[in-house]
């Protein structure tokens, strides 16, 4: 059963989730629904999609119009030509419903005013070798797990003792659930196939990263940052003789670039490490779907560092120096 919580994605739940090492790919569909009262400067109601943890489409109730935010996505209306007109009267209703939630969710709590948040999110997950497919759907309320469904038993988990209600509502319900299964174990899952063959040469395009050292003291943490690297599904790690280290190591997340790329680092301890070891440590880079490892070694000469030099008033400064403009 998938259990996520809803704190890793209380403002839209945009974080970027990491799978992490399998060369086969597993693709997914995922939707983010919050709708919000009295938050300032943000919109009472918000839907985006994301393929692969790339946002391919978006909703909010200052447009009022559902659009693609990917170019490949505008092949979508080639076998539906009214998609984007469907998916708009959809979130029209979704805005209504969510707002009604809203309060029914203040009466559960015995709450009156102030800022609260309603989100929902659900998809589907697809293995392109396997042919394995499995969906979800998770709702909470203020940043908090309220209730989700579990698959295996095909009942809702009430999270929260204000769920149970809901819970033995939605369980009476027998045409809304299967209704809520077929959508979880066939449309979803036939909407992503679509969505990765639209978007294959992005999709399953495999970058690799720029890494470097970086360091910002002789007394930090040297930093084995990579950056620029697709999709999402990486691992980095620091070694010692070839063999991995998990002490005096800090892993850092999976973080996105503006052009869609990604980027992370690994921070090591060095202040115990003496000098006539450091070539025995590297940081090694794993992209799935890539046979070989980026691997970079413990070196002083290639770390980069934003120290200042403070040069003796009675020496010139270094020459290149003296071709920097301005």
């Amino acid at each position: 059963m998938r259990q996520l919580t809803m704190k890793a994605w209380i403002y839209l739940g945009l974080l970027f989730l990491s799978l992490h090492g399998a060369s086969a790919m597993t693709h997914s569909l995922k939707y983010f629904v919050t709708a919000s009262s009295q938050v300032p400067n943000f919109p009472e109601f918000v839907s985006v999609g994301l393929v692969d943890e790339v946002e391919v489409d978006r909703y909010d109730s200052n447009t009022s119009r559902a659009e693609p935010k990917q170019d490949w996505m505008s092949r979508v209306t080639e076998d539906d030509p009214q998609y984007w007109q469907r998916s708009t009267e959809s979130c029209l209703v979704g805005q209504q419903i969510f707002k009604s939630n809203i309060e029914v969710a203040k009466q559960r709590f015995n709450q009156t005013g102030g800022v609260h948040v309603y989100q929902l999110m659900f998809g589907c997950e697809w293995d392109d070798e396997t042919g394995n497919t499995n969906g979800y759907v998770q709702y909470g309320y203020d940043g908090e797990d309220f209730i989700s469904w579990d698959p295996e038993t095909e009942t809702w988990i009430a999270l929260k003792p204000q769920a149970v209600m809901t819970k033995h509502k939605w369980e009476n319900d027998k045409a809304w659930t299967a209704q809520q299964k077929h959508y979880l174990t066939h449309r979803c899952p036939d909407w992503l196939k679509k969505y990765v063959d639209y978007g294959r040469s992005s999709l399953l395009r495999k970058d690799l990263p720029s890494v470097s050292l970086l360091q910002k003291s002789p007394s930090s943490p040297v930093s084995c940052h990579a950056t620029g690297f697709y999709p999402n599904r990486a691992m980095m790690f620091w070694r010692k003789d070839g063999e991995e280290l998990h002490e005096n190591v800090d892993h850092g997340e999976i973080l996105p670039n503006h052009d869609g790329s990604f980027q992370m680092s690994s921070d090591l301890n060095v202040s115990s490490v003496p000098p006539e070891d450091w070539e025995k440590y590297e940081c090694v880079f794993q992209l799935s779907g890539v046979k070989e490892d980026i691997v970079t070694k413990l070196d002083k000469a290639v770390i980069r560092t934003n120290r200042v030099a403070a040069w003796d008033l009675g020496s010139p400064p270094p020459q290149d120096w003296l071709s920097i403009t301005p």
